[in-house]
């Protein structure tokens, strides 16, 4: 399990199990662990969904952008 902080510095867990998950489903993700924890760290933009998740957004290279969608539970 690894670990970043959000802009808000609230720490946000990716487990094994999560990631495991995000690969499952979305196997081009697959070697882009360091850069999903990156972009909770050093987003470009972040939005705020409808149920109160984040949606980080930055672009990775020209033209292509990784969204990571996490829930910040508590500072």
């Amino acid at each position: 399990m690894d670990t970043a902080r959000s802009k808000n510095d609230v720490l946000i867990r990716l487990t094994e199990e999560r990631w495991f998950h995000i690969t499952e489903e979305h196997s081009e993700m697959a070697g882009y662990y360091f850069e999903v924890l990156e972009t909770v760290e050093e987003p470009e933009v972040i939005y705020e969904g409808k149920t109160g998740e984040c949606i980080a957004v930055k672009e990775i290279e020209k033209g292509k952008y990784i969204m990571v969608i996490y829930r910040e539970l508590n500072k």
